[in-house]
């Protein structure tokens, strides 16, 4: 029994302002390409079943464009596997906001696909011997439900859309705003064959059968963290994963990446003129795999001081910005420490820091966790600037 598990395609997902030739924004066409070569990886390998643990669109309301795409894409997988059941649950990202605003994820029942929008959804395929259960993320937002396998058959998987309590990227400016906490421990502790995560973007186990299958794309609030999180897991990059269910055991399944996207080494600007920081920087964009040209990339430029910055060649750096995609350089001003008496010169704290320090000393219950109080008033601080982000992609 094979079980092809695939999360978070944020398909109409925008970025940058560059437009394909046919007028479609470049990074959008590059979600729909990673979830076009995803079903011909499904097509070449024939799962037993496909599970989709939320957020196929990057929006409640998405273009035409990408429910349509969506839709070609999920009829040409029903069409060549007629026998394969396909589940799919809506994720923060698929769920509207208000009771009255209804869920495009609907239409595809039209093709077959089992949906689990608004309710958990308990879905037997006898001829598999297969029991899947399907929690969409609004039946994480009221009372607590119970979640747990049901029935005589030898596979249970669980599908849901979540974050597992604990479980923080390593570059915390990479988190995901917006999913439900979930406690791990209910995860672990049930009999799962499986249990297939959706809404954190890079693939991790939670456990051997517990797993996050990671976005096709790189759709997340900060790719660059994403990046970091990826290297220090050692994941090799996106895909879906596959899992044997009677052998417990789980393997990945790349999707080629559409462009570069290449954080290069940190410039140290300390000390430096200005030409010798155009040269550091002119090779650093030299050395991006497979050229500068259609790539995203950044380069931290640390402890460089307003008058280098300003006689930085820069009829070169806007040359270099329209070859790429995007080119974010980041410039870091040197900061000044604080030595002596209170009027002295220091970095002053960022708003984030000024919370985190506030709520760290701030008296609790014992029965709260301080990490996770903490944790959560930057989520709250964050989201205005996340639902910025989105409304303005």
């Amino acid at each position: 029994m094979r079980l092809a598990h695939l999360a978070d395609l944020h398909l109409g997902f925008r970025q940058y302002y560059r437009l394909t030739p046919e007028g479609i924004n470049q990074r959008e066409a590059d979600v729909a390409h990673a979830f076009r070569a995803a079903v011909d990886g499904l097509l070449a390998e024939r799962p037993d079943a496909i599970v989709i643990a939320g957020d196929l669109f990057h929006a409640v309301r998405p273009s035409n464009r990408s429910i349509v795409f969506a839709y070609q894409e999920l009829q040409r997988l029903r069409a060549a596997l007629p026998d394969t059941p396909v589940v799919a649950i809506a994720g923060n990202h698929d769920t509207p906001r208000s009771s009255d605003v209804g869920t495009i994820l609907r239409l595809y029942e039209e093709l077959g696909i089992h949906v689990a929008a608004d309710e958990p959804r308990r879905l037997v395929f006898p001829e598999l011997g297969l029991s899947v259960l399907a929690v969409p993320h609004a039946a994480l937002e009221g009372e607590p439900i119970v979640v747990r396998p049901e029935g005589s058959e030898p596979f249970q998987v669980l599908v849901i859309h979540g974050e597992v309590g604990g479980l923080l990227p390593i570059d915390q400016a990479a988190i995901e705003y917006g999913g439900a906490l979930l406690d791990p421990e209910p995860l672990r502790r049930e009999p799962w064959s499986y249990v297939a995560l959706g809404h954190f973007h890079v693939q991790h186990a939670v456990s051997p059968r517990c797993w996050y299958s990671g976005s096709l794309e790189y759709v997340g609030p900060n790719i660059w963290g994403e990046l970091a999180d990826e290297s220090l897991r050692k994941v090799p990059g996106k895909g879906w994963l596959l899992a044997d269910l009677a052998a417990g055991t789980v393997s990945r399944r790349s999707v080629p990446a559409s462009r570069t996207i290449y954080e290069a080494p940190t410039l140290n600007a300390f000390g430096l003129s200005p030409a010798e920081v155009d040269r550091l920087l002119a090779e650093r964009l030299a050395a991006v795999p497979g050229g500068l040209g259609g790539s995203i990339v950044r380069v931290v430029i640390e402890n460089i001081p307003r008058p280098v910055m300003r006689e930085l060649d820069h009829a070169a750096i806007r040359d270099a910005k329209a070859e790429a995609l995007h080119l974010h350089l980041d410039f870091r001003r040197p900061e000044s420490i604080r030595t002596v008496g209170v009027g002295a010169p220091g970095r002053r704290q960022t708003l984030p820091e000024l919370v985190s320090e506030f709520l760290g000393r701030r008296p609790l219950p014992e029965r709260l966790s301080r990490e996770r109080f903490v944790s959560l008033g930057l989520e709250l601080l964050a989201e205005p600037d996340a639902r910025t982000m989105e409304e303005t992609a």
